[in-house]
């Protein structure tokens, strides 16, 4: 069954939802317009809305258009069927409450190459043109971003009419026995009714939006906006060269470490919510408004999130670095580059070392050392007994500094946000808006390490409580 309780009460939580409805859609439009037509400046916008009201930001929203919606549909047509038809290996994710254990096709990394090679491939094509026939100039990746606002205008109301689809389906047709009613319309349709959503037998809805659209986005937005600046300007920046070779090395660990990512709270534990989980829509106010809320909760966005917030903010440094290009010169582009890709190995390191330490029940070494473990037993909600390993120690920080502990409990979110940060920072600090991914990502990263701690705290009960008394620190290493 789906979960009943809400963490708020229900006059909060529909206040939330309603505010989340009507502010996030609107957010990803003027993010778009302040990147593209304000200069980054969030003040330029204010003062355009503040001179015409309404109507002004009703003209600033462009309609979807046919081209957007053929661009769309060819792309999750494509990845749908990358999805589906190239081979990989089989792996099992984790043994859900309800006892089901699904299986996955590994083909991520796959169909990122393929994706990648076709993108590229589809733009050389059209640049040798007019040396063969105009047969060749099928499409121009430059289209996508001259057309991107009225894109990310169809995304919303699309992915919309997805999230209908996805509720009616999970009542209708459920995929497994882990799906449910809370016995509240509005709920379910925040929450999700199932937790894997799938289509006929293989076609896994989360793969789908998370990693093969939502994440695939994420890498063939950072290769349009560098296509664009060349085509604008005849050369491509070193600021958006190591904008570029930052998101494409972070998508493709991503991709590599994809069917570690399977074993994540977003796939294993969250259900295909439709916009946010209910905690995270507080949270979400609480960004977009300018009041404080207490009780802060997750950024999960497995739907509307995936298909419309990881194209547009995620992707949003690129998307200002397009017309504002930056000298930083070799000396500073390559420190940036090294830091940025240095931060997103150690962000790496830390999920293979915890993937090799399950798969050979701690008897892995962690560089060059037997890890230290607490042996934790816990009870199914079948009221089986199960036993599991934590790993107290790790690290590459830690093996350089000789600890026998680990340095936090979630030590990897650091290295992430540190590589999100190391990326954006080629658009220097003339505007604030390009900085707005890394902020989000802290926050996301900060209260996702809270909640995992208390599901955890709820699961292991006391050898939680001697995990926690070994590895004190929460993410930042003697801080929190």
């Amino acid at each position: 069954m789906a979960e009943t309780k809400t963490v708020h009460s229900p006059l909060v939580t529909y206040f939330s939802m309603l505010s989340l409805l009507t502010l996030c859609p609107p957010f990803v439009i003027l993010l778009w317009y302040t990147m593209v037509h304000a200069d980054g400046s969030v003040c330029q916008t204010w003062d355009y809305l503040k001179q015409h009201g309404l109507q002004g930001f009703i003209n600033i929203w462009p309609r979807p258009t046919a081209i957007a919606w053929k661009i769309i549909a060819c792309y999750a047509a494509f990845e749908a069927a990358l999805q589906l038809l190239l081979p990989g290996k089989e792996v099992k994710g984790p043994i859900s409450p309800e006892g089901n254990r699904p299986v996955y096709k590994a083909n991520g990394v796959a169909a990122y190459v393929v994706t990648l090679v076709t993108y590229l491939s589809l733009w050389w094509l059209w640049n040798v043109r007019h040396a063969a026939s105009d047969w060749f100039g099928i499409f121009n990746p430059s289209i996508v971003y001259d057309n991107l606002g009225e894109i990310f205008s169809a995304l919303i109301f699309g992915s919309l009419v997805f999230c209908v689809f996805l509720y009616i389906k999970g009542h209708l047709a459920p995929s497994s026995t882990d799906s449910g009613s809370s016995g509240n319309m509005i709920i379910d349709f925040y929450w999700g009714v199932e937790l894997y959503p799938r289509i006929g037998k293989n076609f896994d809805i989360k793969v789908f939006t998370n990693c093969r659209f939502g994440m695939m986005s994420w890498a063939v937005l950072a290769l349009t906006y560098c296509i664009k600046q060349y085509e604008q300007n005849g050369k491509v920046a070193d600021s958006m060269l190591v904008n570029t070779i930052l998101m494409l090395v972070y998508v493709t660990k991503f991709f590599w470490w994809e069917a570690g990512y399977w074993n994540t709270m977003d796939i294993a534990h969250d259900r295909a919510y439709n916009f946010f989980s209910p905690k995270s829509l507080i949270l979400m106010v609480s960004f977009l408004v300018p009041f404080p809320m207490m009780g802060l909760g997750s950024w999960i966005y497995i739907c509307w999130g995936c298909l419309v917030w990881v194209p547009s903010v995620y992707t949003s440094p690129g998307m200002y670095l397009v017309n504002h290009p930056v000298n930083l010169g070799l000396q500073l582009a390559l420190y940036i580059l090294a830091a940025g890709i240095l931060s997103i190995y150690v962000n790496y390191d830390c999920d293979r070392q915890r993937q090799e330490f399950r798969r050979t029940d701690g008897k892995s070494f962690v560089w060059g050392r037997l890890p230290s473990k607490i042996v934790a037993s816990y009870t199914t909600t079948s009221g089986q007994k199960k036993i599991s390993l934590l790993l107290t120690s790790g690290c590459l920080i830690a093996f350089i500094l000789d600890l026998q502990v680990g340095l936090s409990r979630h030590f990897t979110y650091l290295p992430e946000i540190m590589a999100a940060f190391f990326w954006t920072v080629p658009a220097l600090f003339n505007h604030f808006l390009p900085y707005f991914y890394v902020i989000f990502l802290t926050i996301l990263l900060f209260d996702r390490a809270k909640r995992d701690d208390d599901r955890c705290r709820s699961k292991y009960g006391k050898y939680w409580k001697l995990y926690c008394e070994k590895v004190r620190y929460r993410i930042v290493p003697g801080i929190y």
